[in-house]
């Protein structure tokens, strides 16, 4: 097994952040990333960089961390105990972008790396990471178009890799309380070093550097499509599946909470206007019920 290489990791990571913000900013055209830097007193730090209020983007963040400490917080020790008591680091780029226009999706990606050491002992370590989209109104040819490029930067990675990383984002992305898709998937990996660290890394740098090639077409495609307050009320209701899923399931936000890091940049993931509806259901035959359906069950789109 090669050796990891965390600083290699981090020039990329870095790297990677300005790409997806240069593109980002590109497609909106009238609003730029504003950077906040910081630092995590028990060690490390980042830079958080959030577009509001553009002209496609009602918020868009990207942010990168480099946190380190002595110790592992809870939510990593529990499923992996062999960790105790190591020093660890752990990086990541990690983005959530939440248009205005309802026809263009909502999308979440991250890549990610963490090492645990200890003295005398072989590190462990490992990549994760993954991109999904969640439209609210839902069009075949942008979800097919998503999964095709998911699948064609698996393909080098052996046949299997997509269809395993796809099933894992279906399951990961998943509100169990409503037994509900949070939206159509994509891909998510975790706790990959195997074979070797150079193939792991090239396929965290495939995921990463595939993400704009996924999203900006569709955002190109739907960013002119008018909508009213229909289509506004319903995007409303659903960004509050988003904000569920975050606070309920997700590990990222977990983690982050638990190792002190910075609670701005943790919640940047959540929509900046978000509504919830008692008992509410889409009207029968409506391009509303069509996204419970047709897109939200799980499927094979390629």
């Amino acid at each position: 097994m090669s050796h990891p290489h965390a600083n290699q990791v981090k020039q990329f990571l870095l790297g990677l952040q300005d790409h997806i913000c240069q593109g980002l900013a590109t497609a909106d055209g009238a609003a730029n990333f504003i950077e906040d830097s910081w630092q995590r007193p028990a060690g490390g730090g980042g830079r958080s960089r959030v577009l509001t209020n553009g002209a496609v983007f009602e918020q868009a963040g990207v942010n990168f961390s480099h946190v380190s400490g002595d110790a592992l917080p809870a939510s990593a020790t529990a499923h992996r105990p062999e960790l105790a008591g190591r020093r660890f680091e752990a990086m990541g780029v990690s983005l959530v972008i939440h248009p205005e226009n309802p026809y263009v999706p909502t999308s979440h990606a991250n890549v990610r790396f963490f090492i645990a050491e200890k003295d005398g002992e072989a590190p462990v370590w490992w990549f994760g990471g993954g991109f999904d989209l969640t439209p609210y109104y839902g069009n075949v040819d942008d979800v097919v178009h998503w999964h095709s490029v998911a699948r064609d930067l698996c393909a080098p990675f052996g046949a299997d890799t997509y269809p395993k990383y796809k099933q894992w984002c279906d399951e990961y992305f998943y509100l169990k309380h409503r037994s509900e898709a949070r939206g159509v998937g994509g891909l998510f990996f975790d706790d990959l070093n195997q074979p070797d660290f150079d193939t792991s890394f090239a396929f965290m740098q495939a995921v990463g550097n595939g993400f704009t090639d996924a999203y900006l077409p569709i955002v190109a495609r739907r960013k002119a499509t008018p909508w009213g307050e229909r289509e506004r009320q319903f995007q409303l209701y659903r960004r509050g599946r988003y904000v569920e899923f975050n606070l309920v399931w997700d590990r990222g936000t977990l983690f982050g909470l638990q190792t002190g890091g910075r609670t701005e940049s943790i919640l940047m993931s959540m929509p900046p206007l978000v509504r919830w509806e008692y008992g509410y259901q889409p009207e029968a035959g409506s391009p509303e019920a069509a996204l419970y359906t047709d897109f939200l069950p799980h499927r094979d789109w390629v």
